[in-house]
């Protein structure tokens, strides 16, 4: 049964890889892959010898000799154990959505583009990276992604230039993800696990993720399609006056966040909510004043009545995603349940060299944690993550989460299809697999080794 079981696995996590070749969305195979597994679990419930213990973190003793009865009822635990830890990413994630979108809705984003008042684009270049990897730590590499190259296609209007520049934000955004808790999903999944937390996660990442950053752009800087200016048109007036004052209350609600966390010790989603509540009633308030935004959110927007920001942002969130999140993190939780992954861990820390792990205090090697960074480009780096959340054992803030933080977060970059941020790009601009791969891979590699190699002297010498 086991046996079966992996197979179901690999082959729904091939349908998530090949979902551009297969033409299916990956949240199918996802859910799919999600509810077979848990169902054959179910039925051959009786057929396993062994259970993983999540709360202890330790295989269950005696699984073997319960009875029908008593091991349905653990799995159903189980279950709904799993499905509580993943509630709290949606939710999270959710929140974090919707206040996005209600700044989006005051046309807020557009208050970035005033920043640009350059022709060079060498100087747009490092403009759009710095925004990208502050941005992206504040509201997630994927919403910065969107954000900039919207603003993007605006400014610089020859597409083969274009594409350039969105190759780069899609580095300096997946760096400027890793060292924020609520910069990426890999991350947030981190923070939330109870496996890092927010300072240490700054401290130790801040640095080889900005080294991640500037190796690249500061090397593409001598490329052909950095040099010379732009033509710009004039910026057309913000679609609403409140646009500034919700961006900076929407970008600090979400930074409050992690602070609310530390203050009361409460799951993050908790504070995200009460964010959330605080910006919609601004949102409500300003949008009962007549402002006209009519072109901003389609015919449902009126200047003479009142329209709810908040309803209207709940429609775009990307439910796609929540719902893939969702399959994928219960599939992983179905092996971490049977003991799986805790057996792979253990054969990990037995077959693997010790490379420099004395310091991190912990069996698995740098190299292990590198190439788990290089199989995020291949893979997405959500399952890679929520992996090793059942692998291993390591108590909070262990070296070994921040570099898996570092290199599950700046290791997607080589592959256009490695990161959220590199898809929603790809689909914007339209851009080629091999075009990425060609012209823009080698320097998020060289980026991503700059990176590991600054957090490991850092390691030995701090």
């Amino acid at each position: 049964m086991e046996t079966l079981l992996i197979v179901i696995f690999v082959v729904g996590y091939l349908a998530i890889t090949l979902e551009h070749n297969l033409k299916i969305d990956k949240l199918i195979p996802a859910l799919a892959m999600m509810a077979v597994l848990w169902a054959l679990m179910a039925f051959g419930i009786d057929t396993f010898t062994t259970w993983f213990d999540s709360g202890k973190h330790a295989l269950m003793e005696n699984f073997a000799a319960f009875g029908h009865e008593e091991k349905m009822h653990i799995l159903e635990e189980t279950l709904l154990h799993h499905l509580g830890k993943t509630s709290e990413i949606l939710v999270f994630l959710l929140g974090a959505m919707t206040i996005v979108e209600i700044i989006d809705y005051f046309d807020g984003f557009a208050t970035i583009k005033t920043f640009v008042k350059t022709k060079s684009k060498k100087r747009i270049l490092w403009i759009f990276a710095f925004l990208a990897f502050i941005l992206s730590a504040i509201i997630d590499n994927l919403t910065a992604t969107i954000v900039l190259i919207s603003i993007l296609q605006k400014i610089v209007k020859e597409r083969n230039v274009r594409i350039w520049y969105a190759g780069l934000i899609i580095i300096a955004a997946n760096a400027g993800g890793a060292w924020s808790p609520i910069g990426d999903v890999t991350t947030t999944m981190l923070w939330i696990g109870r496996k890092v937390s927010t300072a240490m996660l700054i401290e130790h990442l801040l640095i080889p993720s900005l080294v991640c950053m500037l190796i690249p752009t500061f090397i593409a800087t001598f490329l052909p399609a950095f040099k010379g200016t732009i033509e710009q048109e004039e910026t057309p007036p913000s679609k609403s006056k409140f646009g500034p004052t919700m961006l900076y209350l929407g970008l600090s609600a979400i930074v409050f966040v992690p602070i609310f966390k530390t203050i009361t010790h409460l799951p993050p989603y908790v504070g995200m909510m009460l964010s959330l509540a605080v910006v919609a009633t601004f949102a409500e308030i300003y949008s009962s004043a007549k402002f006209s935004i009519s072109s901003v959110g389609g015919e449902g927007h009126d200047t003479t009545g009142h329209h709810s920001p908040l309803h209207s942002a709940l429609t775009k969130i990307e439910l796609p995603s929540i719902l893939f999140f969702l399959g994928i993190l219960m599939a992983v939780a179905a092996l971490e349940s049977l003991g799986m992954l805790f057996n792979f861990a253990e054969g990990l820390k037995q077959g693997m060299p010790l490379l420099g792990t004395e310091m991190a205090g912990t069996q698995i090697s740098d190299l292990v944690v590198l190439l788990l960074g290089i199989g995020s480009a291949v893979i997405d780096n959500v399952p890679l993550v929520a992996a090793s959340l059942g692998m291993f054992s390591e108590p909070m803030d262990d070296q070994l989460w921040h570099f898996i933080a570092y290199s599950a977060g700046t290791g997607g970059s080589m592959l256009i299809i490695g990161s959220a941020a590199g898809v929603v790009a790809m689909g914007m601009e339209k851009i080629d697999f091999f075009w990425y791969l060609k012209k823009i891979g080698w320097l998020a590699f060289i980026g991503f080794i700059a990176g590991a190699i600054c957090y490991m002297a850092m390691r030995y010498l701090f």
